[in-house]
């Protein structure tokens, strides 16, 4: 079988097609035929080492599929042979075949495709496990949500929107916000050309915004915080603008409010049972119409090392994902 490969740190240029040999279930592993694989910006980053996850060489990128069981190994017992299914392998899903842990898959319902289903684990489950598990939003409330344009950001506005919350979407650009309001804000904040703490206060009548959904890090997380109401919720998911904020510890003691960390990939290792109900409930979202991934583009194997390269400069809106 065909895989995209690592074969030593690099750039998406450094990746290589090589054929390897088709995988074999162990005890508790399913052998799935891929159909759908979906890249997020952090693959840019395993491929040349500066990520915290650190897979052996040679291996391939891509931390979440969508496809078909093939194979199951002994011990086995909640999908077979033929069962639609997604799931997150943390790397190695760029590849016509994968072996995964049966407890990392969840079953996907016929109405839903393979190439929206293959994108939905690490940004709508670590939107849903930051907004439900960790700041206990509630309808009614306000969410603003940073570099909203992006793939975990589109999550966490609709999440967000499902939930019954009102959304604040911030970004960089005219051109960002307004793909932002197609996907349902009902406020937008140009931060490039606007006081991010004083429009989202006057967003919020003065009272201060009920839930900061920050991946971007930087210059703008002290702002939103600032813009926190009292008892507000602070949620620190990652650092895709590079920097690692010092925030003011008086900031959170002058406003009774939290500032919680979101680590998704632990959080579903520690608590697997939470984490599939998670993705069932994203699922019966899907299928209600409730939340709409966006495509940014589908890519074919030879056309994956160019997708990463996409994200690498930051021109996905939505999730790029290659198709078997």
């Amino acid at each position: 079988m065909k895989a995209l490969l690592c074969k030593a740190f690099g750039p998406p240029s450094s990746l290589v097609i090589e054929t390897v040999d088709e995988p074999e279930p162990a005890a508790g592993e399913v052998v799935i035929d891929v159909k759908a694989a979906a890249l997020n910006f952090f693959d840019t980053l395993i491929i040349e080492n500066k990520y915290q996850f650190r897979p052996d060489l040679p291996f391939s990128p891509g931390a979440e599929m969508a496809g078909i069981v093939r194979r199951t190994g002994p011990g086995v017992a909640s999908v077979i042979p033929g069962d639609r299914v997604t799931g997150y392998l943390k790397w190695g899903c760029v590849r016509e075949a994968v072996a995964a842990p049966e407890g990392a898959l969840v079953k996907i319902p016929d109405s839903i495709g393979f190439i929206e289903a293959a994108g939905l684990s690490v940004t709508y489950g670590t939107s849903l496990h930051a907004l439900r598990d960790r700041a206990n939003l509630q309808p009614g409330e306000s969410v603003a949500v940073l570099g909203a344009s992006g793939g975990v950001g589109q999550s966490a506005m609709e999440i967000a929107k499902a939930m019954g919350a009102r959304v604040i979407a911030c970004a960089s650009s005219d051109e960002k916000l307004a793909f932002c309001r197609e996907h349902g804000a009902d406020e937008t904040v140009n931060y490039a050309t606007e006081d991010l703490k004083n429009r989202l206060k006057d967003l919020s009548g003065g009272d201060g915004i009920d839930v900061v959904y920050d991946p971007v890090g930087g210059s703008h997380a002290e702002q939103a915080l600032r813009a926190l109401g009292w008892e507000g919720r602070f949620l620190v998911i990652g650092f895709a603008g590079g920097e690692i904020p010092k925030i003011p510890l008086n900031l959170p003691l002058l406003k009774g409010c939290d500032i919680r960390g979101v680590f998704w990939g632990a959080a579903i290792q520690r608590n697997p049972d939470q984490h599939r109900s998670n993705m069932r409930q994203i699922l019966d979202w899907v299928q209600e119409g409730a939340i709409k991934p966006h495509i940014h583009a589908t890519y074919t194997l030879d056309q994956a090392a160019n997708a990463l390269q996409d994200l690498a400069d930051r021109k996905v809106k939505g999730k790029a994902v290659v198709t078997f």
